[in-house]
C-alpha cells in the first residue's frame, strides 16, 4: 500500500516540529510547509528553523510566501480594528486565512496530501459522521477558542497529534530526538510585534495621535484627555494616567468621538453579548439552548443561554462577566463535554 502524505505547518517551533516527528512515526510520509509571514530577519530566522527540522527528520521542506495575504488579512485586518475601536483577534484571524486558508490549499491542491497537519492542542472526533473538536488533555495549552473559524472541510482533513500530551512531555520528545528547536522559547501573542515593540507603541507608528476625552461613564463628565483611543482597551486599568478618588478601568470607547469611557470596576460588567459574522463547527439542529461561552482566550467557560438568529447571535450569561469588548470573539461550547460549537466577533 503506498504511505499516506501528511503536510505538516512548520514553524521551526517545539510544538510543530514534535508534530511532524509523530505523524512520521505513524507511518506517514510528511512533508513540511513553512508560511513565511513577513520580509524580515525573523521571518527568515522561522524558515531556517524549520528546514533544520526537516533536515533532522529527512523529509521534504516547501516555504510558501504568505506575505501578500498576512499583510492583508492580520496586520491590516489587526491595526484598522484598533482604528475603529475595537480590539482584534490576530492568532484568529491568521488560522483561518494562512493556516488552514492558503496552506491548507496548497498541502492538497499542490503537494496531494492526504491530511493536514497542525502542533495545535486540540482533539478532533468523528462523530457519526459529523467532525468536532474537543478539548485537549493538557487544559493550560487548550487552543479551542483560536480554532472557531473551521468547518467540516477542514476538521474532516486535520490532524492534531499533540491533543493526548502534556506541553512538559512535547517538551521532553524534543530534547530524546535531539530536535534543534527544543531550547526554544514559547512564541509571542502577536508575532508581528517584536520585543521590545510593544502593542501601544507599534500602533502609535501607524495611527497618527489624536486628542480626546476622558469621560466618567456614570456621569458623563470629563476627567482629562488622552492622545488617542487606539491606545485603550476595554478593562484596561493600568496606564490611564488619571487621578481619581477610586480606582478607573476603561468602560467603553467610542472611535468616532474620539472618547474613552472610564469607570468603575462594577461598570465593568454585563450579561448580555451580540456575536456576528458568525461560524459553526457543524450544522447544529436547534438555535436557542445553553452553553459554555469565553468572551476571550484566558477566561473561564462560562454558562450562557445562545439564541440564534439570522446573521448574529445573542448570548445571556447567568452572571456577569468583566471585560465585554467589541472586536474579539464569543466562542460557544456544548454545555455537556465542552467541544467547540462555533462563534463569532462581538458587535
Amino acid at each position: 500500500m503506498k504511505k499516506k502524505i501528511a503536510a505538516v505547518a512548520m514553524s521551526g517551533g517545539v510544538d510543530s516540529s514534535v508534530t511532524a516527528l509523530l505523524l512520521q512515526q505513524q507511518g506517514y510520509v510528511v512533508i513540511g510547509i513553512t508560511g513565511k509571514m513577513l520580509c524580515d530577519e525573523a521571518s527568515n530566522a522561522v524558515v531556517q528553523n524549520a528546514k533544520r527540522v526537516a533536515e533532522k527528520l529527512s523529509i521534504k521542506h516547501h516555504v510558501f510566501d504568505a506575505s501578500n495575504l498576512f499583510q492583508q488579512k492580520v496586520i491590516d485586518y489587526f491595526i484598522n480594528s484598533y482604528k475603529n475601536g475595537l480590539t482584534p483577534n490576530p492568532c484568529i484571524m491568521c488560522n483561518q486565512w494562512i493556516k488552514w486558508g492558503i496552506l491548507f490549499d496548497y498541502a492538497f491542491d499542490t503537494l496531494n496530501a492526504d491530511v493536514f497537519g497542525t502542533g495545535h492542542y486540540a482533539q478532533i472526533k468523528n462523530i457519526d459522521g459529523i467532525y468536532k473538536l474537543y478539548p485537549a488533555k493538557d487544559e493550560h495549552k487548550d487552543q479551542l477558542y483560536f480554532l472557531y473559524r473551521l468547518g467540516q472541510k477542514h476538521l474532516s482533513k486535520t490532524v492534531f497529534p499533540l491533543y493526548d500530551y502534556e506541553k512538559s512531555q512535547i517538551k521532553q520528545i524534543a530534547v530524546d530526538f535531539d530536535l534543534p528547536p527544543k531550547d526554544s522559547k514559547e512564541s509571542q501573542d502577536i508575532c508581528f510585534i517584536k520585543k521590545p515593540v510593544t502593542t501601544k507603541s507599534y500602533l502609535s507608528e501607524k495611527i497618527p495621535a489624536k486628542r480626546g476625552d476622558f469621560i466618567e461613564f456614570s456621569t458623563g463628565k470629563k476627567l482629562g484627555e488622552h492622545d488617542g483611543f487606539y491606545k485603550f482597551t476595554i478593562g484596561q486599568r493600568r496606564g490611564i494616567g488619571i487621578a481619581a478618588p477610586y480606582p478607573l478601568y476603561v468602560i467603553d470607547i467610542d472611535s468616532e468621538k474620539n472618547i474613552v469611557y472610564v469607570g468603575k470596576e462594577e461598570d465593568n460588567y454585563g450579561k448580555s453579548v451580540k456575536i456576528a459574522d458568525l461560524n459553526f463547527s457543524y450544522p447544529l439542529k436547534q438555535n436557542e439552548f445553553d452553553a459554555w461561552v469565553k468572551i476571550r482566550y484566558n477566561m473561564p467557560h462560562k454558562k450562557a443561554h445562545v439564541k440564534i438568529f439570522d446573521n448574529f447571535v445573542q448570548i445571556e450569561f447567568y452572571e456577569p462577566v468583566n471585560s465585554i469588548t467589541k472586536g474579539q470573539s464569543g466562542v460557544i461550547y456544548d454545555i455537556d463535554d465542552k467541544h467547540l460549537i462555533g462563534g463569532g466577533f462581538i458587535v
